[in-house]
This record gives structure tokens, C-alpha cells and sequence, in this order.
């Protein structure tokens, strides 16, 4: 008896054991894909972990259905690091390879129904309902069960079908289809009889009268000679100006022949550069330490401060790496940064790089998996968003991560909820690869880490070209509007400094962390504020829709016109976010083009890049934008960045709120004059004396590091402590609130470190459903692994109990 292991694409914690005839035992490898039956009638995708030949002792073993691969399309360190993902922020390992695979590579059955051959029916003996699926299945040799429900226009359908299989009519067959097809281009050439000088003169013979097929051929001769490449159809109709009829007409002919080729669907063109990269004294200062830190460490840390040109070095150390003919894994935090990091990386570069994140179209993504798997010159660099990590390295020799302190490293839902950022340093481990991570700010467990020297660390302080950092004014909006000096959410200062920056042609960014237009709409005379049905927020205002949305469940409803209480007219906004700031800006500087940059204007693949472009190109003047703006973007016009309200970040109920709020000001700040002159930042705040806007006036990082420091020791927080989070979450509140506090007695009970909660969020219901969170505070000193088994046991036991069962537990491990 023979046996496979295999990893289904669910979200289950373990494996499972198929039957394999002995031919297939020699043939499937470690990392095959292969279709097996699961459950009644499904199929899955499986991919396989083991080969062995113990039997399972608790359930017999099925065959497997076929096996889909040739050589093995995922590699073992990858496997390895799947396990290591899914031990770590326990979670099933069916959810890695689920979240890992491109869906390209995942099949998943449709259960298909077809006419039986070869059955003799008495239509008489049928029902109507019989008839109608009998009658289609005449027509088509098979039906999806979709396709059913929409003939007879019902939903419950399988009675009908059982019946039809009980007199034997039908029979269900389940098919598996392969979603990836590869995109053929058409391309033409000269039929080979005609290629010979002779062959010419016949051909001119022949096209003697037709005048549109003569261009059509003298356009073809005219591209040959100009251009060294393949013609497209496409290419030869533009030039000759005529139709694909009339190139077909030819093709008919026998004097031009068709041909197709298969195109990448993302095909970077782009030439390297001659030019080499001159570092600055600083820069190659930096270089050279990176180089030996290196060398016995395995982690370091480049901080340098905004537009310091952290991006040459970079590309200084892939040049090294590429020359040793490894792989190289560019990580960025947000997909906007893309767009601007391949072009210019492609200036040195050339094609060989591959881009890899969750806008690309699952063909696209397959291609990248495979050239990557092959180590093909086109996938020798990889820049991606967190997800590329689970790419299948053939040979991996660095890992850069970008921002390395930005939130978004870290998945939020589905799981694997992991930090690609620490994930990196594992998997570079695997591969005895080097990472270097690089931050203006960094994380403080980062620099905690180059302090404990765990990490190797580099600075650099000074800006590129020893352009001086921006200068910063903080301006008090208390004062403003008590002298009135107010003009809807703009300070005189501010609008000052944009009227002078548009007047000397100069661009503009403004920074405001909340899109739509007002978080409330508020009736004046009850006070009644409209929330969303299903979750605990109140509903914030689109204007140019004219509608309340929901940002956690987009739950909408139209803008009222009276109060839903007590039907007074007099409702008011409070609170701002990226729209009111963009319509305020069209009434006080009415020439001026402004552009906004949020979640609502970025949908679709290339959203980012046209605002992006335009903004580049200088088409907008000033832009208004969340967070996204915040992250490494490079724009040399740029003169003035305005914040809007610092003060909404560092009031966040978040043990990270001001870290984060002096990450992102840093950041945003750093955009301001990259270029000769120096940019200025305006800051407005209610609050001009706190410590973190303080620190980010003088951009004291150490100051900020050791102050949170001090604090993150005094109450348990990481990096002294690590955190685990649990939230639960049901339908019902009271059972909620018996299981949550079941659970949590029991931990506080077997657990010797803190337990806190179970504590209500401030959004304590998302899409009907009530939230209850429990945080597991582990000391620097016990062993994680052994807590993580004992929490898991615990949580196994909780959903063992029947009236829990339906509380749905999900695991947060290092949640910040």
C-alpha cells in the first residue's frame, strides 16, 4: 500500500492521507499538485508534503483523482517556511498554501450534470420540471448546476435531480478545469515561395489590381527593414492603414501566413542603463558598513532619513548580489510604491525584474510563480507586497524590506495573519540569505533589535545632495480659532504657504487620515447621529455621492434631508475628512488643480499610477490624500506638506498611537523638498506641545525610541513582552459574553503571565456581530512555542463545548 501526505486549501490545521497505485508512488514528488476527492462530492486541489507507506489509523484512505503536475511546482524550503508561518501565528497550514497559491494554480470543482448515453426515456413519465432539464440537456451535452437553478428558475433544485438520477436519466460528473490560458498574440510573415527574388516578381504579378493588398505587402517590406522584430497584425494594419479583412485576404491567398505566439501578459521592455550610480560620500560611507555588517549578521537596519537616498543603495547591493547570480526579494509595504520603484529600477536593471501583488491578474501571477520556480532571467529581481514572499525561490541570496516599520507588512484577515517583515528573516534564514531592512523610522522592536545587537545597524543623517531637511511650523488651532483666523479647516498660516507655493509654480500635498467628507452627520435640535445597522459606527458622509456609508461594512443609505428621530431639518457635519478638504480648496483657490488620493479614488489596477503620473507630470497642483501618501513616494516638486490635524492620530486607544502618529508626520513631512530648495511642513494641531509633534519638529528619533521604551517596560508591551490576541466573535451578545469569559478564566487559570479582558473593542459590533477581545501578554523569558501549544490546546477544549461552538475564535499572533 502506498500513500501520499497533502495539504488541502481549507482552513484546516492538518493533513491528510490518500491512496497512490505504485506507478504514481515513484512518480509524485514533494511539492506536486494533485486533484483528490474530499468530503461527498468535491475536489480539490492538493499539494503534496509527504510520500509514505503507514496507513491512516482513523479513516480509510481514497484514491487520489489524478495527478496535475510534471516536476514539482512549489520547493521544499518553501514547504518549510508554509510550516514554520502556520506554527508561528497558529493558524492552519491549509490557509497558508490557500493564502500562498495564486488561485490560478487552485482548481475547484463544479459539479457538472450530463445526459446519460444510451437511455431509452418515456417522456410522458416525466414531470414538467424533468422535462425542461431533460429537453436542455438535448441541446447542450452537459449543465452546470447553476445553470439549472436559471432554466427552472428555483433554488432548491436537488430534489428534482435526485429524482432524474433515480430513474437513471442524469448522471452528475464532477469536472476540474484549468484556469490559467496563456495569452496568444497574432503575429504575420511572408509566405516562403515569395521570399526569393524571383518569388517577388510574381508577387507584384499577382497584387497587380488589388491596390489595398499592395500597401498592405509594401507596409509589411517597409516594417521588416525598419524593425528587427516579429510583425503583429495589429502593427501591419495600423501602418497600412487598412483592415484585418483585408490582411486575411492575404492570408487566404497563400502569400502572407499567420502565426501565433504567446505573449507574458506583463512584460517589462526597458533597457539597462549605461550610466553607472555615483553614491555620495555618505551613501558610500553607508555601503561599505552595510557590507561588513552583513558579513556576521544576518538582519540590518539602514536608517537614514527621508530622501536620503536609502533607494541607491539598494540598487548598489542588488548589482553585487545579481553578479553571484542570486535572487533577490524587493519587499514593499503599499502597491502605490510599485509603480515608481520598477521604473526605476528598471533603468538599471533592464527586464529583470518581476513584479508580484494582489492587482495583478491571476495569469499574470501564475507567470511570475513560474519564472521565478525556474530562476529565469526574467524573475532574477522580485519586487512584491507582502504576499511575494511565498514566491518558490530557486536560489535566494537577499531580501530587502522597504519601510520596514510600515503597519501594512503585517495581514490583518484572512489568516495566515503574518508579518511579512519577520517572516522575511526566517525564510532568509532557510535560505542562508541576507536581509536588510530600511526605514526612516524604524519599528521599535527593529531598533531594539540593532541595540541588543541582534541586528547590524547603519545610519545615515543627512539628506541626499546635503539638501537641508524641511523646516517645520507647528501651528496652535486653539488660538486660530479663537482670533478667528479660520477659514473652514485652514489656518491664515497654511493658506499663506500654499498661495505662495502655487504662485511660484511649486506643488502642494495635504495629509488628512480619514476619507470621505464628515465622519457624523448631526441633528442639531435632538443630537441623534445616523449609525449603520449592523456595525457600532456612526455613518460617515460622501458628498459627491450623497450618501452615508458604512467603512466596515458598506452598509449605505441616502443623505437625509430630516433627522430620522425627530425629523428636524437642522442637521450639521462634524468632523473632515479628504473630500471637504478638496471641495474647501476649490472655493479658496478656484485656479488651482487639485487631485485626492484615498481608498475611493484608487480602485482598479491602475488607479494609483494615474494619480500618481499626473501628480508627477504636474498636472495636479495640490493633493489631498490619506496615509497613502505617507509612504516613500518621490515627487522633486514638491514644497509645501500641510497636516491637517495631528491630533487625531495620537489619540488613538492604541499602545502604538504615538509611534505610529510620529512614523507617519516623519514620513509625510519627508516629502517636502527633495529636491534643491527646502520644503517646509505645516502641522496643524489643537495640542503644539506634546512630546511626539515636539519630536517631530526636531526629527529626535532617539528621544521618541527611548520615551516609548520606557513606557512599553513599565506596562508589558512588545518588545519586552509578546502579544497574543484573540477576538471572539457571535451573533448573540449574551453567549458571547459566557463563552468569551469561559475562555478566558481558563487561560488566566493555566497560563502564568497576563491575561487581559475579555474586553469589548471600541467598535464592538462589525456586520451584525458582537466582538469580544482577550490579550495574552508573554514574558521575554518563557518559551513562545510551548505557550502557543498550551493556548491551542485550551482553545481546542473551548470549541469542544457544544454552546460554544458557534463563536467564532480568531487568533492575532504580535497583532500590532
Amino acid at each position: 500500500m502506498y500513500f501520499i501526505e497533502v495539504i488541502l486549501p481549507l482552513s484546516l490545521a492538518k493533513t491528510f492521507t490518500y491512496r497512490v497505485s505504485e506507478a504514481e508512488f515513484h512518480f509524485i514528488k514533494k511539492g506536486m499538485r494533485v486533484a483528490v476527492p474530499f468530503g461527498k462530492s468535491k475536489m480539490y486541489t492538493a499539494l503534496v508534503l509527504d510520500i509514505h507507506e503507514n496507513a491512516p489509523t482513523l479513516y480509510e484512505a481514497r484514491e487520489i483523482h489524478q495527478i496535475l503536475d510534471e516536476k514539482p511546482i512549489a520547493t521544499e524550503i518553501q514547504i518549510k517556511h508554509w510550516l514554520w508561518v502556520a506554527s508561528y501565528y497558529m493558524c492552519g497550514i491549509g490557509d497558508v498554501y490557500r493564502g500562498a497559491f495564486p488561485s490560478g494554480l487552485l482548481l475547484e470543482s463544479e459539479t457538472i450534470i450530463s445526459h446519460k448515453a444510451d437511455v431509452s426515456v418515456n417522456q410522458n413519465e416525466l414531470s414538467d420540471e424533468e422535462f425542461l432539464v431533460y429537453e436542455a440537456l438535448q441541446q447542450q451535452s452537459s449543465l452546470k448546476v447553476q445553470d439549472i437553478i436559471a432554466i427552472l428558475n428555483k433554488k432548491n433544485i436537488f430534489p428534482i435531480l435526485q429524482k432524474m438520477i433515480a430513474k437513471g436519466i442524469i448522471v452528475l460528473e464532477e469536472e476540474i478545469k484549468e484556469g490559467y490560458k496563456p495569452k496568444l498574440i497574432r503575429y504575420v510573415k511572408l509566405h516562403p515561395k515569395y521570399e526569393t527574388d524571383e518569388g517577388l516578381g510574381q508577387l507584384l504579378e499577382v497584387l497587380k489590381n488589388a491596390n489595398k493588398q499592395k500597401e498592405i505587402v509594401l507596409a509589411y517590406f517597409q516594417l521588416r527593414a525598419s524593425e528587427k522584430k516579429p510583425i503583429t497584425v495589429k502593427k501591419i494594419v495600423e501602418a497600412s492603414q487598412s483592415s484585418s479583412a483585408a490582411v486575411k485576404a492575404l492570408v487566404d491567398k497563400e502569400i502572407l501566413e499567420e502565426y501565433l505566439l504567446q505573449h507574458d501578459r506583463v512584460n517589462f521592455e526597458g533597457k539597462a542603463s549605461e550610466k553607472l550610480l555615483h553614491l555620495s560620500e555618505a551613501q558610500e560611507k553607508a555601503f561599505t558598513e552595510i557590507k561588513e555588517n552583513l558579513i556576521d549578521k544576518d538582519v540590518c537596519l539602514l536608517h537614514g532619513v527621508t530622501s536620503s537616498g536609502k533607494t541607491e543603495i539598494y540598487i548598489k547591493l542588488i548589482e553585487e548580489y545579481l553578479a553571484t547570480g542570486k535572487q533577490i526579494l524587493y519587499l514593499l509595504p503599499e502597491i502605490a510604491l510599485t509603480t515608481q520603484l520598477v521604473s526605476r529600477l528598471r533603468l538599471h536593471f533592464g527586464d529583470k525584474i518581476a513584479v508580484f501583488h494582489s492587482k495583478y491578474s491571476n495569469n499574470e501571477r501564475v507567470e511570475v510563480w513560474k519564472q521565478t520556480l525556474e530562476n529565469a532571467d526574467k524573475a532574477q529581481i522580485i519586487i512584491g507586497a507582502r504576499s511575494a514572499l511565498f514566491l518558490p525561490f530557486a536560489n535566494l541570496g537577499l531580501l530587502i524590506v522597504d519601510e520596514e516599520h510600515e503597519q501594512t507588512f503585517k495581514q490583518a484577515d484572512p489568516a495566515p495573519r503574518y508579518h511579512a517583515r519577520d517572516s522575511a528573516v526566517v525564510l532568509a534564514n532557510f535560505h542562508n540569505a541576507k536581509v536588510l531592512l530600511g526605514s526612516a523610522t524604524p519599528s521599535i522592536e527593529t531598533y531594539f533589535n540593532t541595540q541588543t545587537e541582534k541586528y547590524g545597524l547603519v545610519s545615515i543623517m543627512e539628506r541626499y545632495n546635503n539638501v537641508r531637511m524641511p523646516e517645520i511650523v507647528l501651528v496652535d488651532l486653539k488660538d486660530k480659532h479663537f482670533r478667528k483666523k479660520m477659514t473652514g479647516h485652514f489656518s491664515d498660516l497654511l493658506i499663506e504657504e500654499i498661495a505662495e507655493a502655487l504662485q511660484l509654480g511649486e506643488q502642494v500635498i495635504l495629509f488628512q487620515n480619514r476619507r470621505g467628507y464628515s465622519p457624523v452627520i448631526e441633528c442639531m435640535t435632538c443630537g441623534h447621529v445616523p449609525h449603520c445597522q449592523q456595525c457600532d459606527v456612526s455613518l460617515t458622509f460622501h458628498k459627491h455621492k450623497n450618501q452615508l456609508r458604512c467603512h466596515y461594512c458598506g452598509y449605505a443609505i441616502a443623505k437625509p434631508t430630516h433627522c430620522h428621530s425627530c425629523s428636524s431639518i437642522d442637521l450639521t457635519t462634524k468632523g473632515f475628512g479628504t473630500e471637504q478638504i478638496e471641495q474647501e480648496l476649490l472655493t479658496l483657490f478656484p485656479k488651482a488643480k487639485t487631485g485626492r488620493m484615498d481608498q475611493d479614488t484608487t480602485r482598479g489596477k491602475f488607479g494609483f499610477e494615474k494619480i500618481i503620473d499626473s501628480f508627477k507630470n504636474r498636472e495636479i497642483d495640490i493633493l489631498v490624500g490619506t496615509q497613502m501618501l505617507a509612504k516613500g513616494l518621490d515627487f522633486d516638486n514638491v514644497s509645501l506638506v500641510g497636516i491637517m490635524n495631528a491630533d487625531n492620530m495620537l489619540h488613538h486607544p492604541d499602545f502604538r498611537a504615538f509611534e505610529r502618529s510620529f512614523q507617519m508626520m516623519t514620513q509625510v513631512a519627508g516629502r517636502a523638498g527633495r529636491a534643491e530648495k527646502q520644503g517646509k511642513v505645516v502641522i496643524q494641531t489643537y495640542n503644539p506641545n506634546h512630546n511626539t509633534i515636539q519630536q517631530v519638529t526636531t526629527n529626535n528619533y532617539a528621544g521618541m525610541y527611548k520615551e516609548q521604551l520606557y513606557d512599553r517596560q513599565i506596562y508589558k508591551y512588545p518588545p519586552y513582552f509578546r502579544i497574543i490576541k484573540l477576538t471572539l466573535k457571535h451573533r448573540d451578545f449574551d453567549k458571547l459574553k459566557e463563552g468569551s469569559m469561559w475562555l478566558y478564566q481558563v487561560l488566566s487559570q493555566n497560563l502564568a503571565m497576563p491575561v487581559l479582558g475579555p474586553e469589548e473593542p471600541a467598535i464592538s459590533r462589525i456586520r451584525n456581530e458582537y466582538i469580544r477581545t482577550i490579550l495574552i501578554k508573554i514574558p521575554q523569558n518563557l518559551p513562545l512555542g510551548g505557550t502557543k501549544k498550551t493556548i491551542q490546546k485550551m482553545l481546542n477544549s473551548f470549541e469542544a463545548v457544544a454552546q460554544y461552538r458557534a463563536i467564532k475564535v480568531v487568533i492575532n499572533v504580535d497583532f500590532y
